[in-house]
């Protein structure tokens, strides 16, 4: 039995594609508008909540600010680096915040620029140091480091962060911007509909994939001066260095992320008690992975090693990794194929002077 074909004149096709990309883009359009009303919702919503807490401390009458207990006010920031697993370590911050008491505040910044104004850097520090109604906090954004000491802050708060080899981070960024995650998946990403592999944006010499998109992990690490973000400046990489070792607490690397965690838990028990735990036994909620990414051919990653800039944020990885697993050889030993946390190694002896 033959398929009746009605054929359309030329104009009505016309009409009829006119009609659908309109149709599209309105549809497009109204779902920009619902995204925005959400975010505004998630906003309102956030700042009810911080009401509601301070309402709740000034009923309970007020606090011995003068005698803050050391612990009480502590505060640390997590300026979390992106896709280096810092959804999965947030997200047990979030877990435990409850049981083990402390205020989880996430630093969203418009269109996710890790530079703030030096009026915003003024009203974060303020907020982070007097804000005693959110003590202790844990603070994670996508944030450059900013150096509290210049603002006359007396305590300045803790920082931890976590990176990634500078390749498998790119690759991973590629594909979050056209495919998104497990976390969110019904989320439209701003490069959603390129097909376009990695590899193939590489042999191309494309944007999203050229090796300027390498120079992250410095800057965030580096700050908010203006050097920091100028792409392959041996100065930047100097001063990340810097504040790495003497500014941070401890920093992680996304492979041996279960590590970070145990190291945490020892050293900041107020905050990560249970994080370990939690890592290895949870639902897994925490880990989240990229979906439809394809791992590089060598020949893409041996491109892409031939910058100066892969050179440069690869040796800041290297001297990052360095650090963490030498105070991983100094905290843990291995028994049975498993890490555990040393005792206290320390005392004191010949106390004087001599109690009666």
């Amino acid at each position: 039995m033959g398929l009746l074909r009605i054929m359309m004149p030329p104009k009505l096709q016309l009409l009829a594609v006119v009609a659908f990309a309109v149709a599209m883009l309105f549809l497009e359009n109204q779902i920009q508008k619902l995204e925005e009303s959400r975010s505004k919702l998630e906003r309102a919503i956030a700042r009810h909540e911080v009401r509601e807490i301070e309402q709740r401390h000034t009923m309970d009458g007020p606090r011995q600010d003068a005698a803050l207990d050391e612990e009480e006010d502590m505060v640390i920031i997590y300026n979390r680096v992106p896709k280096t697993a810092s959804t999965s370590f947030t997200n047990i911050a979030y877990d435990l915040c409850a049981k083990n008491k402390y205020h989880v505040l996430h630093i969203n910044t418009t269109k996710n620029n890790p530079v703030m104004s030096l009026q915003d850097q003024v009203r974060f520090v303020k907020n982070i140091t007097s804000w005693k109604e959110m003590k202790p906090g844990f603070y994670h954004g996508h944030i450059s480091y900013l150096d509290f000491a210049k603002f006359g802050v007396k305590k300045k708060p803790i920082y931890i962060n976590v990176i990634r080899d500078p390749i498998e981070r790119l690759v991973s960024y590629y594909y979050f911007l056209r495919f998104g995650d497990d976390y969110r998946p019904g989320l439209r990403r701003r490069k959603q509909g390129d097909k376009k592999t990695f590899d193939e944006c590489v042999a191309e010499g494309g944007s999203d994939c050229a090796p300027e998109k390498l120079w992250l992990q410095i800057p965030f690490f580096c700050g908010h001066s203006s050097e920091c973000w100028n792409v392959g400046s041996r100065w930047a990489m100097d001063q990340a260095k810097y504040n790495l070792v003497n500014e941070y607490f401890l920093v992680g690397v996304t492979e041996e992320l279960e590590d970070f965690i145990m190291l945490l838990e020892a050293a900041l028990p107020r905050f990560f008690r249970g994080a370990t735990e939690l890592y290895r036994t949870g639902k897994k909620s925490h880990l989240r992975k990229t979906t439809e990414k394809k791992l590089p051919t060598k020949q893409t990653i041996a491109k892409l090693q031939q910058s100066d800039i892969w050179k440069m944020e690869n040796e800041f990885y290297e001297f990052a990794l360095e650090q963490f697993q030498f105070i991983r050889a100094h905290a843990v030993r291995e028994k049975d194929g498993d890490l555990y946390i040393l005792a206290q190694n320390f005392f004191y002896e010949k106390i004087y002077p001599k109690s009666n």
